[in-house]
């Protein structure tokens, strides 16, 4: 998540081709570590029993984020500028990343034996 926050940062704040480059390179792959990588998570710490519940529960959040991801950087976008738009996407992408990097942890249940 803070690699895409920095590629988002450099997004609102390159102008030139080779920033927006290693910004896309840096976006596509820090996309590449979160996407499955979360969702594995979730499913590794979640017990058998709640697994699918609670990897259904993550993917309605994360869609969710989406929809509404879209409306407030369209909302943004139209009173601010499109830069400032992308600046507070990549705020929210930092916490979130630092927000998980301080509360998940690997073993969050016992294991039955």
């Amino acid at each position: 998540m803070l690699v895409q926050a920095g590629a988002l940062a450099l997004v609102a704040l390159g102008h030139d081709f080779g920033t927006r480059l290693v910004a896309a390179v840096l976006l596509g792959a820090g996309t590449a570590m979160v996407y499955p990588t979360l969702l594995a998570a979730i499913g590794d710490v979640a017990h058998p029993a709640w697994r699918a519940r609670s990897v259904g529960i993550y993917r309605l959040w994360r869609d969710g984020g989406f929809a509404v991801g879209a409306l407030l950087s369209g909302i943004i976008a139209d009173a601010f500028g499109i830069p400032a738009a992308v600046a507070v996407v990549a705020s929210l992408t930092a916490a979130s990343g630092i927000l998980v990097a301080i509360r998940m942890r690997g073993t969050d249940h016992e294991t039955s034996a």
